[in-house]
């Protein structure tokens, strides 16, 4: 049998790559399947639903081996798997699903009713979302691998994209699914509150759907200048006035027509302190009525590092009268990768968007994992994508 080796998360602020168990073709409850496949992992990214784990901002258990974004090479089929063959490269939507429930069967698999025991929606190496086993490592298992698995039409096309199409396993999907739940259209006028990778991946989604203006608010000046890099109009929250003085500054209206949360519960005020509704908040000031507003930002229903008791509990201060005031739309939740990622994986291959670009990815080998994820947690403006077997190592 094959060696193993992923990151794991230890506690608080520390991650480390350990040798782990060689994926076997079982449920997180023991129980053998048929319909999965175990890949050989060709890239997997750092997210940043994973540093909130790190942070130690959730439930997350010592010992977990991290990773839902996950791009690789078929090396093992199961009995029951029809359409995925051995060498197949594919790309594997975070969620897990089982294309069987009644929400799989209309696409909303970000809440598969089977997949997790403890509530809708699974995914791989994270906490709460059913127990499977992470894929930031060489080898990962993926069940329901028909249903599941996007395969890549072209191998070698692939390769020459694969920091592109890497971003179909999480980040482009999300942020495109945040711009469509807003419902960006040509010609709109649109806020996304934080220039990490979800944020710039919403920034390039909104262009692709021929948005007019997109702003992308952050207090991170090296972020900001990122999504300046390819058209985008920034405020850097760190300098003073209103949020909707500096949207008048560049549209001559203080509201914008959609707008998209990509900063989730840790989101920040001037000055650094945490309020985590603060976003939702501007964002609903920001907003014309009766606009619609899109959060791919994640939000936990337990935070132990939260600064006050209601947020430990996911509870918020929102200013709820004034979105219903203004007729806002909220829209919340896992994306559903498998809406998307086939027709974004046409876009990337024939160069509708280059996300690769937008979100500047950057290759670290596996060992390198534990200073990516401090670099990242640092703010840096960059797509940590990891290459476990050193397969682009001429790219590193």
């Amino acid at each position: 049998m094959a060696n193993n080796r992923g990151v794991v998360y230890v506690g608080p602020g520390k991650v480390e790559v350990r040798t782990i168990d060689f994926p076997k073709m079982v449920d997180p409850q023991g129980k053998a399947i048929q319909h999965g496949v175990i890949l050989k992992v060709v890239v997997t990214n750092i997210c940043g639903s994973d540093q909130h784990m790190v942070r130690g901002r959730t439930t997350a258990p010592a010992g977990l081996v991290l990773g839902h974004e996950i791009t690789g090479e078929v090396i093992e089929v199961g009995p029951d798997v029809e359409f995925i063959e051995v060498g197949d490269l594919v790309s594997t939507p975070f969620n897990v699903a089982c294309g069987r429930c009644r929400n799989c069967k209309e696409r909303e698999t970000g809440v598969c009713l089977t997949v997790n025991p403890g509530r809708a929606g699974g995914a791989y190496g994270y906490v709460d979302m059913g127990g499977w086993i992470g894929g930031q490592a060489e080898y990962v298992m993926v069940p329901y691998a028909d249903f599941n698995l996007l395969k890549f039409p072209d191998k070698a096309q692939a390769m020459e994209k694969i920091q592109d199409l890497t971003c179909l396993t999480d980040i482009l999907p999300t942020g495109y699914n945040g711009c469509v739940n807003a419902g960006v259209a040509p010609g709109s006028t649109v806020l996304i509150s934080g220039a990490g990778p979800v944020g710039l991946a919403a920034a390039a989604s909104a262009l692709l759907l021929g948005a007019a203006v997109v702003i992308v608010a952050d207090f991170n000046k090296e972020r900001l200048a990122q999504a300046a890099s390819f058209g985008c109009e920034t405020i850097d929250l760190s300098r003073g006035g209103t949020l909707g003085g500096q949207i008048e500054q560049i549209l001559k209206v203080p509201e914008v027509d959609c707008s998209i949360d990509c900063v989730g519960f840790e989101a920040k005020q001037k000055g650094g302190a945490e309020q985590p509704a603060t976003v939702l908040n501007q964002l609903m000031g920001a907003t014309r009525a009766p606009g619609r507003i899109g959060i791919p930002g994640l939000y936990v229903t337990a935070d132990p590092g939260a600064k006050d008791e209601a947020a430990k509990s996911g509870s918020l201060s929102l200013h709820f009268g004034l979105g219903w005031s203004k007729s806002h739309t909220f829209f919340t939740g896992q994306t559903p990768v498998m809406k998307y990622n086939r027709a974004l994986m046409m876009a990337i291959l024939h160069d509708r968007i280059k996300i690769a670009k937008a979100v500047n990815t950057m290759v670290i080998s596996l060992d390198a994992a534990p200073q990516g994820y401090a670099e990242f947690d640092k703010g840096a403006a960059r797509k940590f994508i990891i290459d476990p077997h050193g397969t682009l190592k001429h790219r590193h």
